[in-house]
């Protein structure tokens, strides 16, 4: 069930529309919503604003991290009272945009005008512009944009058409934001318009599908639209793969649902009279609505013929709507006649049907069968059972009252799906809407910067940057603070984009949440500031934290044993909130990757994998220039893959890891049983009063000389280059890098064994010791400078 509204300040109400029985249907309550609404976010953008106390937190709203310096906020001018402008073609796109008239034209902070094109102004098609006049709506500009034809080629001047006059009024009504509904190609005229002009757009219903020509006039107008009003969680995920910036989209649901929801269709018999042949009752009739298919103009119509010769055998009463004016529909009208379906005595037909009307007809009808979009959205939310002919709904959400019938060649076809479908009971549906769209759309519209710039930005995915030289960048030194929370140690430090640590603070890692969070906030606090003295320009922040960790949302999933109880933790939140910066988080051995690759000996690989020994043993693997995280962020926990069936218990809870051999906490463990037994100190080899005994105490013992000392190493260097080996079969990366304390210990002893012991056509890849000092604080400082350097366009 979709989730519909904006983050909580932008949403209205509950989202749970009224539960009365409309249609004489059995109708369910249609949502079960949580009351607070939300709204998907891209991670890179990110910037919340929760009470540094909630360490634990629900995935922040979004909102673009625009600060990049330690600058007071400053508050935002009142703004111009709105030109809004809002523009309707059609029959069909005036029923999603008259509520939005409605509701602005009562609200006292923006001003409407209204322009009316296309067939509302032709005979032919109702002479709908009087239902706008009806409704109370003033109408400022009429333009006469149809060029008559109903061909390919009159599509083509009709929007050309629109163009040359189009100017002349937009220069006169001056609006700050334009609406545009849909798919149609006078809507793409109005949107080509309006951004030549720099006029700020807001697209209606984009991202949705529908498998003709309307989705590649629909995406236009996404290209060219600044804003996004979306009917459905897939629409708007669409609009995100189409790489448009998140916070410019609000999912609303559709606004024809906020009258449908609230009207009662079961007082139907004045309507049933006005538009049926005499005597017919609820659900004993069909509504029939066919447009032509413009990438196959013939094929749709030989359909439409069929639909009618089947509709003639079913012997049922039928309301037929004329089809639209695209290309085609002029020979549908023709072969309406040729048929005497207006003369008929089963048959109505109609050019318009007021809305409300339409509605009601829907609601107790039968079946509806054709391929508009109503049998799609609107037919749904009462449960009327509908049949979808040929490709123009192809890609559209259903419920499970549509059954399709895309290839219908024969009236046998029609006919049979006929039988399936008539007056068959289905439960509604509330894929496009919960009956409070409108709310929404105005809280939105009002939230609306109509005094910046104009420029549209796009949001490309992750990709390798190139090379780019910026005077900004010569001029400042720009950097990142960098965190690395390890099990023993908490470091943060400033990093400039080469790699150089200009300042780095240590402190032993506190035990508890609150510690750890209240000490790592003083000491960023305690860096910002004196990045300020330094003349850096602070990116953002960069957190290497132990653990599984979701990048996306900021948020570490699970702890390791090393930093107990540090799960479901969002370090986003509050470190974002005080310090009014991008926050990116990674586990450790991700970042040390990253390291690798920023400013280490992975730089321009490919493939690599990278170990990082320390206090556990972590990794981070690179594919095709890519970290690689997997499905659930688990990806690279080369600590915990087995070497042994039999081995040590390791923390993870399992035995035989390679951490339980060759990490720091292992090797300690094991320089303290030396030590009991009074062999771990050789000649040279010395303990200060009440020294802890650690791991480099076994490491120097190794080096001068202990041979049981040596043997412990020996194994742990075993143990790390059998997950090489397997690293090497299993990914066959070019390059394996050791890093950490421990790495140069190990490195001797793991290219040994991986000369002899791995296949031909692995063994020649590279096992390499960094040199990096601190890889996991130059990875963390890496996302920042990576991310917020790259160009948006």
């Amino acid at each position: 069930m979709p989730v519909f509204g904006g983050p909580t300040k932008n949403g209205v109400g509950s989202g749970r529309p009224a539960s009365t029985t409309t249609s004489g249907r059995p109708k369910k309550d249609p949502h079960d919503f949580a009351d607070n609404l939300k709204i998907k976010s891209c991670p890179s953008q990110r910037q919340t604003q929760h009470a540094l106390k909630d360490i634990k937190m629900e995935e922040p709203a979004a909102k673009r991290a625009h600060i990049v310096g330690m600058e007071n906020d400053v508050a935002t001018p009142q703004q111009p009272r709105m030109r809004l402008c809002i523009a309707t073609c059609n029959r069909a796109d005036y029923s999603k945009l008259a509520p939005i008239m409605l509701a602005a034209k009562a609200d006292e902070d923006i001003d409407l005008s209204v322009i009316v094109l296309g067939c509302h102004l032709i005979d032919d098609y109702g002479s709908t512009y009087r239902y706008i006049e009806q409704d109370g709506i003033d109408i400022d500009s009429r333009l006469h944009t149809i060029v008559r034809g109903e061909d390919e080629a009159a599509m083509v001047e009709s929007i050309g058409l629109a163009m040359v006059k189009l100017p002349d009024v937009l220069l006169r009504l001056e609006p700050h934001v334009l609406i545009v509904h849909g798919d149609r190609f006078d809507a793409l005229s109005l949107a080509a318009s309006a951004a030549l002009m720099n006029i700020r757009i807001v697209h209606v219903e984009g991202g949705e599908i529908s498998g003709t020509i309307d989705d590649m006039i629909r995406h236009s107008i996404t290209k060219l639209a600044h804003y996004h009003v979306c009917c459905t969680e897939r629409a708007h995920s669409r609009l995100l793969a189409m790489c448009e910036d998140n916070n410019a989209i609000l999912l609303a649901g559709c606004t024809s649902y906020d009258k449908l929801l609230n009207t009662d269709t079961t007082n139907c018999t004045a309507v049933l009279e006005k538009w049926l042949p005499k005597d017919v009752q609820p659900h004993d009739y069909l509504v029939a609505l066919q447009h032509p298919v413009t990438t196959n103009i013939s094929k749709s119509l030989k359909m439409f013929g069929l639909m009618l010769d089947a509709l003639l055998e079913f012997g049922k009463k039928v309301i037929v709507l004329f089809p639209n004016i695209d290309a085609g529909s002029k020979e549908m009208t023709r072969i309406m006649r040729q048929k005497g379906i207006e003369h008929h005595p089963s048959f109505k037909t109609a050019k318009h049907i007021p809305f409300d009307e339409f509605l009601i007809l829907v609601a107790n009808a039968g079946c509806m069968i054709g391929n508009s979009s109503a049998g799609i959205r609107e037919a749904g939310a009462f449960g009327t059972p509908v049949i979808n002919l040929g490709s123009r709904q192809t890609g559209r959400e259903t419920g499970e009252n549509v059954l399709h019938c895309r290839e219908a060649d024969t009236t046998e076809k029609i006919k049979q799906a006929l039988e399936i479908q008539y007056q068959k009971q289905y439960p509604p549906s509330y894929i496009y809407g919960d009956g409070h769209a409108i709310p929404r759309i105005m809280k939105f519209l009002k939230s609306l910067d109509i005094t910046g710039e104009t420029q549209k930005q796009f949001v490309f995915p992750p990709m390798r940057p190139s090379h780019h030289r910026d005077i900004d960048h010569i001029l400042e030194r720009q950097s990142a603070l960098a965190v690395d929370l390890g099990g023993t140690q908490l470091r943060v430090a400033l990093i400039e984009n080469h790699g150089d640590i200009l300042v780095q603070t240590s402190n032993p890692t506190p035990k508890t949440n609150e510690e750890r969070m209240s000490k790592l906030l003083e000491m960023l606090m305690n860096l910002a500031q004196k990045a300020i003295s330094l003349n850096c320009r602070v990116l953002g922040v960069g957190i290497s934290t132990g653990g599984r960790v979701d990048p996306r949302g900021g948020v570490v999933k699970h702890s390791t044993k090393a930093l107990e109880g540090w799960s479901e933790v969002d370090l986003r939140t509050p470190i974002s909130s005080m310090l009014h910066l991008p926050v990116w988080v990674d586990n450790d051995g991700n970042c040390a990757a990253l390291g690798v690759r920023a400013f280490g000996c992975g730089k321009g690989v490919e493939d690599f994998v990278t170990i990082a020994t320390g206090t556990g043993i972590g990794g981070g693997i690179v594919l095709g220039g890519r970290l690689i995280h997997g499905t659930d962020f688990c990806a690279a926990e080369l600590g915990h893959t087995k070497v042994s069936l039999e081995g040590p218990p390791c923390q993870c809870g399992g035995t035989g890891c390679v951490e339980a051999y060759s990490s720091g906490l292992a090797l300690q463990k094991e320089a303290q049983r030396l030590h009991e037994e009074g062999n771990l100190l050789t000649e040279g080899g010395h303990l200060e009063n009440n020294e802890k005994i650690t791991a480099k105490h076994l490491v120097e013992a190794a080096r001068l000389g202990n041979q049981k000392a040596q043997d412990i190493m020996d194994r742990g260097a075993k143990a790390v280059a059998s997950v090489v080996v397997n690293l090497l079969h299993i990914l066959n990366p070019s390059r394996v890098v050791l890093c950490g304390v421990l790495a140069p210990a190990y490195i001797e002893t793991v290219r040994n064994i991986v000369k002899k012991e791995a296949l031909p056509s692995a063994a020649h890849a590279e096992i390499i010791a960094s040199t990096l000092k601190e890889p996991a604080l130059l990875g963390a400082a890496s996302l920042v400078l990576e991310y917020a350097t790259r160009r948006i366009y």
